[in-house]
């Protein structure tokens, strides 16, 4: 396993498989135990979907290869040093005939910073529907890429931007100095990794669930008018969850519907819905926020 810090940032697809290629500590132990590198970050503190995806990816290594991932909850309980390696635990909680359940827990420094519970099921042919697609949101064709060059954007954001190993493009537009009027509380967004992955599900699974933190905070921000470079503004994931409902590849576009039910006592919930160009229904998304905004008087 390489230093994060040694990786070549001309190619975030290379930094992200890095990410999810964990090293497997039971050769050295009877316990469920993984390490994984963290991505190098401006701002120090680990991506929330990068311990999202190492914790499934550690989860899978656990249960039969036929058992995909269908559902996870999970609570960040500190931030993360994105200077330091994660070390993973695996619980084998339960093991059915068509499901497996596991608890990750992520540690740095001897303290656990993140905890989810997992479940994995063997699938088979039952009842199918979904919500459908939107069809009247823009194709990502017709929109530009946030290349992160917009004056006024804080230069460690400028930097996640350009070091980020996906295509981001807003309907109707990003947020990183101003909001589009008029303010509601839904977007969409377009995202695909910046080149092609590997063809193994297991692998786009954990792509998935890597990119399901990014821009799910801003419905809330954006019912509000608040932008990312307001002065003082903190924002913070607390929890996240996600049930993944089809297979697909996250190196093809993908649309992800965004919308905030509700913000009080300085939380936000934000909800997404994840769709193939398709039409598919891939996953559904929710997670609240801490979200802390400078009284202006």
């Amino acid at each position: 396993m390489t230093d994060p810090a040694s990786a070549d940032l001309a190619d975030p697809i290379a930094s992200l498989l890095e990410v999810l290629d964990l090293s497997d500590s039971r050769a050295r132990t009877t316990e469920d135990i993984f390490v994984g590198v963290s991505q190098p970050m401006p701002h120090g503190r680990v991506y929330g979907g990068q311990v999202l995806a190492q914790s499934i990816v550690a989860a899978q290594r656990t249960v039969e290869p036929d058992r995909v991932a269908h559902s996870m909850h999970g609570y960040f309980l500190r931030p993360g040093d994105a200077r330091e390696p994660i070390t993973y635990s695996v619980d084998r909680i339960h093991d059915g005939r068509s499901f497996s359940t596991r608890r990750t827990q992520g540690f740095q420094g001897g303290v656990p910073i993140f905890s989810m519970i997992a479940s994995f099921e063997h699938e088979t042919a039952g009842l199918e529907h979904q919500a459908p697609m939107p069809d009247d949101v823009p194709g990502p064709e017709d929109l530009p890429s946030d290349d992160g060059e917009a004056p006024g954007i804080h230069p460690h954001t400028r930097r996640m931007i350009a070091e980020r190993p996906v295509d981001v493009r807003h309907v109707p537009s990003p947020i990183y100095t101003s909001v589009e009027e008029p303010a509601t509380p839904c977007q969409a967004v377009w995202m695909r990794a910046r080149r092609r992955l590997p063809d193994d599900p297991a692998v786009h699974r954990a792509a998935l669930v890597y990119l399901t933190d990014m821009t799910i905070q801003e419905s809330i921000l954006r019912a509000h008018g608040v932008a990312w470079n307001t002065p003082g503004l903190k924002v913070a994931s607390l929890d996240h969850a996600m049930w993944w409902h089809r297979d697909g590849r996250v190196d093809e576009w993908m649309l992800y519907v965004q919308s905030s039910p509700s913000a009080r006592a300085g939380r936000g919930l934000g909800q997404g819905r994840i769709y193939a160009r398709d039409g598919r229904l891939l996953a559904s998304v929710a997670q609240e926020v801490m979200v802390r905004v400078p009284d202006p008087r």
